[in-house]
């Protein structure tokens, strides 16, 4: 990652996500988030609308899936990922070329909204961070000090 390029935008996806599979069954979703400056126009005294700028992104795995099934057009959604340039040559001999962001994380923005977060289960393909025995976080929390032994102050 050295000579990646990381980038981070906030913006709304112009559609939603669309979910596809690789002949290896791999998840790739793709989407495009639109981000638009604002800035206060002090002599009118208003915000105004930049340039929007729209930005191809590739999510791949489960993040592809998760992604697929919870965000929709026009959800406000903050993205990272590392930023790449792709080339082309077109049928009469012009070179083309177009930058995209390969998907790192993505979520809704919580700015203007609210989101109900519900952990996934993993599979044994994507198994990072560990699940079962190994992840704190699915382990029944520990049991209060002085409980089941008729304590009803605990020790300090």
């Amino acid at each position: 990652m050295a000579n990646d390029t990381p980038l981070t935008v906030v913006g709304n996806l112009t559609a939603d996500p669309e979910l596809r599979f690789t002949p290896a069954g791999i998840a790739m979703a793709r989407f495009t988030v639109a981000a638009t400056p604002r800035t206060f126009d002090k002599a009118r005294n208003t915000w105004v609308d930049g340039e929007a700028m729209f930005l191809g992104c590739t999510a791949w795995r489960q993040l592809a899936e998760h992604a697929a099934e919870s965000l929709t057009k026009g959800t406000r959604v903050v993205v990272t990922g590392r930023l790449r340039q792709h080339h082309w040559t077109t049928d009469t001999g012009e070179k083309r070329s177009t930058f995209a962001l390969d998907v790192d994380e993505i979520g809704p923005s919580l700015r203007f909204a609210t989101a109900k977060v519900t952990k996934a289960t993993r599979g044994s393909a994507d198994n990072y961070p560990p699940t079962g025995p190994d992840d704190p976080w699915s382990a029944p929390a520990p049991a209060p000090v002085g409980a089941g032994t008729g304590a009803d102050t605990p020790p300090f």
